[in-house]
């Protein structure tokens, strides 16, 4: 009896201590939170010097926005400083251009990661500067592929006399596991229309189809043709040289090699290159350079804007289409109710609607595509497509006034797809039985323990093609050309935005900026108008009074998962009753 009550009395003991620690742990984590978050309100605002550099600092993930951390998420999560918003990059850009206190941009490129249309937009904008008489230079230790595609522009490139620098190509390796499931004995049941829909091959294939290698060896081919011919503009060579150089990799090559193939102007320290940056600025050797980082020049003013009656709303949509009311990915209720309140704003006379999602549930995409016909009936709407605007992507796009995209935007796929799991074998492996009593013959309909019967098969294909003609009808109306016509580029084909301008699905090529033009023409805005993005970016404040939970899990789960986080948000979703997937391939994997 005693040792049960010490047993007790050291357990209690135990659970207060840990009770204590925990709430010391809590409290250490939210007033530190809470002490960095008011002193960045209270810190000195940035104040851009004369005779500056853009620093323009190429490193970690480019996404097309991104918010203010709030403190907590930043404590358990390394994804904001690992990720940088495309329209800071952008708006630090333009501001340079414009402000006579900067006088070039330092590219200073590191391991850099984003997608084709991503890197377009951002070339796009240094070409742009570079109109302005003002210098562009570049400086790598290593540079990557895509580092190199935007240090192309500059006038010299510098490289470390012992760095590296990869030009390739492009290339796809989309990943199979149909083996692995089939050892677990796991099988999928697909029910699809489109020949090249090839998202659900990784679920019953261990190879590509000669559909899908067609498809991905097309849109990759044109692609690397506008990159190609960008870099070969760039450094004065053909593209036929361009090509010879991917295939002689460079990466392994000899600095000597990288200058007399004029793939670089010139092999420099980082301090060397300051000290040049230096005499281009007219400034002694070892005083400081004045410069400001993109994070910078959002403290940096062109004008107060405020709302007047020429207003243009930029609509992001990013992520995978779901079912839900959340603001984290493009939940359609949550997307319904921001068309709403910009289709009811008097002061937006146009939408800008940026697209960036590979699709996601048909049903999500059929609301949202009709909260833009409601919007487009009261004012302009012109989608702008970023990486890409795919299969449920190209659903909430077709009925736009304009459709605008990169050339090398990934786009189309207009297809569908359900798939439900059969764990019977599983269960038959680990020796777990069960059985149904039901009422009526298909009250247990989506039973993972069993496949579905050949009616239900039957109905369920019935089902996935019905919504497949739905589709088409939607895009044919959109895009103002039978469903005959569409249908010959439809099949779950993906295309890029080149050669979707071609066969009608993009008006086109452009970044950005482009759509934001047409808007302003088709509303008769003029030169005069403001931009304002939506849904509005919640403020440090509000991230530190209102975190969501709901986006807090997401973000971490996303951060250690990685890849695979959107294959498990698909199997939710079906699991969800979220039966029909419009949706691009879950991972192209193009590098």
């Amino acid at each position: 009896m005693k040792d049960f009550l010490k047993i007790m009395l050291a357990s209690a003991i135990g659970f207060v201590i840990a009770q204590i620690l925990i709430s010391l742990i809590a409290m250490l984590i939210f007033f530190g939170a809470a002490g960095s978050f008011l002193g960045s309100m209270s810190s000195e605002k940035f104040a851009l010097q004369e005779n500056s550099v853009l620093n323009l600092m190429l490193d970690g993930t480019i996404v097309e926005r991104t918010a203010e951390p709030d403190p907590f998420t930043s404590l358990i999560s390394s994804e904001y400083q690992k990720t940088v918003g495309l329209n800071d990059i952008v708006s630090a850009i333009r501001k340079a251009k414009s402000n006579d206190k900067i006088k070039g941009i330092y590219i200073d490129s590191r391991m850099l990661t984003a997608s084709m249309a991503t890197l377009a937009e951002i070339r796009g904008e240094l070409e742009s500067f570079k109109e302005s008489g003002k210098f562009v230079v570049a400086y790598a230790d290593s540079y990557t592929q895509g580092g190199y595609y935007l240090a192309s522009v500059a006038d010299k490139i510098a490289l470390n006399p012992q760095g590296m620098l990869d030009l390739h190509g492009l290339y796809s390796t989309p990943i199979f596991f149909k083996e692995a499931l089939d050892k677990m004995g796991i099988k999928m049941q697909i029910f699809k229309v489109g020949t090249y829909k090839s998202a659900v091959e990784p679920f019953t294939q261990n190879e590509m189809s000669d559909a899908n290698r067609e498809q991905v060896s097309s849109f990759l081919s044109d692609a690397w043709s506008f990159l190609r011919n960008d870099f070969a503009e760039s450094r004065s060579l053909t593209t036929e040289e361009i090509d010879n150089h991917a295939n002689n990799l460079p990466l392994l090559q000899t600095t000597d090699y990288l200058i007399s193939s004029n793939l670089v102007d010139t092999l420099l320290y980082e301090t060397e290159m300051k000290n040049y940056l230096r005499t281009l600025l007219d400034i002694e050797e070892d005083k400081k350079i004045p410069s400001a980082t993109v994070a910078n020049m959002k403290s940096v003013k062109t004008k107060t804007v405020q709302k007047t009656e020429n207003t243009i709303g930029i609509l992001y949509a990013i992520g995978s289409i779901e079912s839900g009311t959340g603001s984290s990915n493009i939940q359609d209720k949550y997307m319904v109710d921001q068309i709403e309140k910009l289709r009811k704003d008097d002061e937006i006379k146009a939408v800008v609607f940026r697209i960036n999602s590979g699709g996601g549930s048909a049903y999500a995409s059929e609301q949202i595509w009709k909260a833009i016909t409601n919007l487009k009936k009261e004012k302009p709407v012109v989608v702008s497509m970023g990486d890409m605007a795919a299969s449920g992507g190209y659903y909430i796009a077709c009925n736009a006034n304009k459709i605008v995209a990169q050339p090398t935007t990934l786009t189309g796929s207009i297809g569908i797809f359900g798939m439900f799991p059969n764990l019977e074998g599983t269960t038959k492996k680990i020796g777990i039985h069960s059985e149904t009593v039901k009422t009526n013959e298909f009250s247990d309909f989506g039973n993972i323990t069993r496949s579905l019967t050949n009616t239900e098969q039957q109905r369920m294909q019935a089902y996935i093609e019905s919504g497949y003609d739905l589709f088409l009808t939607r895009c044919a109306e959109g895009r103002g050309m039978s469903k005959d016509s569409l249908a010959l580029y439809a099949e779950g084909r993906v295309w890029t935005g080149n050669q979707a301008k071609e066969i009608g699905l993009v008006d086109e090529l452009g970044g950005i900026e482009k759509a934001i033009e047409i808007a302003a023409e088709m509303a008769n805005l003029g030169k005069s108008y403001v931009v304002f993005e939506y849904p509005k970016m919640r403020s440090p404040l509000d991230e530190l009074l209102n975190p969501s939970k709901e986006e807090l899990v997401a973000k971490t789960a996303k951060e250690y998962l990685g890849d695979s986080f959107e294959l498990i948000m698909l199997l939710k979703n079906i699991k969800e009753q979220d039966y029909i997937q419009a949706r691009i391939p879950f991972d192209l994997n193009i590098k």
